[in-house]
């Protein structure tokens, strides 16, 4: 018999593929049983609200994405970093060459947080974890105000990674685009 814990994992994980498939519109509670392979009441017993579901898979998402990028950052510090160890870094924040439903649920999640108020904290935590790795990168490069223009870069790579999504533009151009920020400082700017 699952556990109570792999049963909510296994609706939260169903959740974020769902949304990655086909939007956030397409959650419902009978589409979270079968992709989760779960009774319905399941669902109901583990999240009482569609808000909750929502914020649940929000939140573990941002607890992966910050691992994830907090080890990023912490291999990122050492005196050898240079910009081919950045370009490294930054395809693999870019997640290779194909974009699947892991890739898309961030950005209807990230969306839903711009409706949704009760979600805006999630979303904070998670680009917390963005610019962490940022200024990180950033310093290590010697780009001068790395910490403030870490929120830049972030944007840089969300936006790029948007484009992509939209257009199937390469990743490369997401590496490319964040190295010309590192070339750029307050003084060069136009």
């Amino acid at each position: 018999m699952p556990r109570a814990s792999d049963t909510r994992q296994s609706i939260i994980d169903a959740v974020l593929r769902i949304i990655g498939q086909d939007g956030i519109a397409a959650v419902t509670n009978r589409r979270i049983a079968r992709e989760a392979g779960v009774s319905l009441g399941s669902v109901t017993y583990h999240f009482a609200t569609q808000h909750e579901l929502l914020r649940e898979s929000l939140l573990h998402f941002v607890a992966e994405e910050t691992r994830h990028f907090t080890a990023l950052a912490d291999s990122c510090s050492d005196e050898s970093f240079d910009i081919g160890r950045a370009a490294e870094v930054v395809a693999q924040v870019a997640g290779g060459n194909a974009f699947d439903s892991r890739h898309i649920a961030p950005f209807e999640l990230y969306v839903q947080a711009g409706r949704d108020e009760r979600l805006r904290a999630a979303a904070t935590e998670c680009f917390a974890a963005y610019d962490l790795l940022a200024t990180r990168i950033l310093t290590l490069l010697g780009v001068p105000d790395a910490e403030r223009l870490a929120g830049v870069a972030v944007a840089l790579v969300f936006g790029q990674q948007l484009r992509r999504l939209a257009t199937g533009a390469p990743a490369a151009d997401l590496v490319d685009a964040l190295l010309v920020l590192t070339k750029l400082t307050p003084t060069q700017a136009p």
